[in-house]
């Protein structure tokens, strides 16, 4: 039931975190505010297609 998603940074758009979510419960696309390396601030985090 849980499925592995990426997570890439709203500005420079690389993929710097991997988790996992609950599709039943979280249809919706994950948003985290995490730190990126390549920008080096807290950027906002999507989920990939």
């Amino acid at each position: 039931m849980r499925d592995l998603v990426k997570l890439v940074c709203t500005e420079c758009g690389n993929e710097n975190y991997h988790t996992d979510k609950n599709k039943k419960t979280k249809p919706e696309r994950l948003e985290f505010k995490k730190y990126c390396p390549t920008c080096m601030k807290h950027t906002n985090h999507k989920e990939k297609k």
